[in-house]
């Protein structure tokens, strides 16, 4: 028989960091639905031409892109990521606007796989459609702060940029393109073939020999149109009234090309690797248009799982959750008294485990260690008989032997509760 493995770039999530994942998820829920946003599960594929309006000189179209051609003849590909989907759903649903959505889920891009960087990867994330106001700008980013501050995060810079209006975008391209030109033999090769496809993308280079013509570039704040440098004005007083602190970087460009004006990313100072983002987003006022709606403005993030929880690791903050089993049923009877046992203390709201197989005392009490529970409920021949049941903690060893019918209210006293 063939032995299967995972599929390069994908891993399974088991306990405990599936436990931790839901709970990243949930403490993200927490947090922006107390803000008013609803939550939508965007379908895992869609039409390809969905996700071309990310943008075609962008790497997750030209070459990390999941596509294929369904068995109906269609060409579909599997979700990069939501925003667009997002977008498609207000075009196809015209709900109310303001529509401030959140996200959680999977995505999918054919790259290198590396620490913190897998081909299925999860991410968090907001939307919000139909309001062009900075100081929705410097809530959204907010959010994100508040978010991290709830993981336990401390070492996490906010950089900031704006990218302008269509025009001003287009005009800075061009700018960078005549700039770049004049010194391409100095620039590395994988940058040339970068400039050829987005001047804008050379920017993101990290390697040493772009270093000195990409710090003596042009500069995005030059290119600004008065609006989109008004707007970046007031995201920033927005941000700093609410005691959000950031760094203006007018080398941030993002990796899609749907964004304008206010653009933003989230590092972690406590990684070392190369990749220290960990979250990021901005504008997208074009996008939905591009979709086939109308034209509306808006904004949104999205935060890696993984790269975040590596800063979490570094940080030695938000660990995996507590074992929910905080009482094991160790049954010597053969078995007959631990499943109504059980079902008892489930139904009373008390995480409750037990061993199966006849298992002996001994190796029962080994499970119920393993377990993290906190109590243990012996149950032997002579308890049965008498109707009782001995309570023991699982820590210090001390036991108290309890009626039967009361045993639901000495496990919550016993658990403190």
């Amino acid at each position: 028989m063939p032995s299967f493995a995972t599929s390069p770039g994908t891993r399974d999530i088991i306990a405990p960091d599936a436990a931790r994942w839901r709970s990243f998820q949930q403490v993200f829920a927490d947090v922006v639905e107390a803000a008013g946003f609803a939550h939508i599960i965007p379908p895992m594929f869609e039409d390809l031409g969905v996700f071309l309006r990310v943008g075609e000189t962008t790497e997750i179209v030209t070459k990390e892109m999941y596509d294929f051609e369904d068995k109906g003849g269609r060409r579909v590909a599997l979700r990069p990521e939501q925003t667009a989907s997002v977008c498609r759903a207000f075009v196809e649903h015209r709900p109310v606007t303001p529509w401030k959505v959140w996200y959680a889920g999977p995505n999918f891009r054919y790259e290198k796989p590396q620490q913190g960087r897998y081909r299925q990867f999860d991410q968090v994330g907001v939307e919000v459609l139909g309001v062009d106001d900075p100081q929705l700008d410097a809530e959204v980013i907010a959010l994100a702060v508040e978010f991290y501050r709830r993981l336990g995060l401390r070492g996490v810079q906010l950089s900031l940029n704006s990218l302008g209006d269509s025009g001003d975008r287009d005009r800075y391209a061009a700018v960078l393109l005549a700039h770049f030109s004049t010194h391409r033999d100095a620039l590395s090769a994988e940058s040339r073939a970068t400039l050829e496809r987005n001047p804008l993308r050379v920017l993101d280079s990290k390697r040493p020999e772009d270093a000195a013509l990409i710090a003596a570039a042009p500069r995005m704040a030059d290119q600004l149109s008065e609006a989109a440098a008004s707007h970046f004005v007031a995201v920033q007083s927005a941000l700093l009234a609410g005691g959000v602190g950031f760094v203006v970087n007018d080398r941030l460009v993002r990796g899609l090309d749907y964004y304008r004006r206010t653009t933003f990313e989230f590092v972690s100072t406590s990684l070392v690797a190369a990749h220290t983002a960990i979250g990021g987003g901005g504008r997208y006022d074009g996008l939905v248009a591009e979709l086939g709606g109308p034209d509306t403005p808006g904004i949104g993030f999205a935060l890696g799982l993984d790269r975040t929880l590596l800063a979490c690791d570094a940080e030695g903050v938000f660990g995996a959750p507590a074992a929910r089993v905080e009482v094991f049923v160790v049954d010597a009877t053969g078995g007959s008294e631990a499943g109504a046992v059980c079902t008892e203390l489930r139904r009373a709201g008390i995480g409750t485990d037990r061993a199966y197989d006849d298992r002996s005392m001994k190796a029962q009490m080994k499970s119920a260690d393993r377990a993290g529970a906190r109590l243990a409920i012996i149950i032997g021949d002579d308890e049965r008989s008498a109707k009782t049941a001995i309570i023991r903690t699982m820590e210090g060893g001390s036991q108290q032997t309890v009626q039967r019918d009361a045993l639901v209210t000495h496990v919550r006293q016993a658990l403190g509760r």
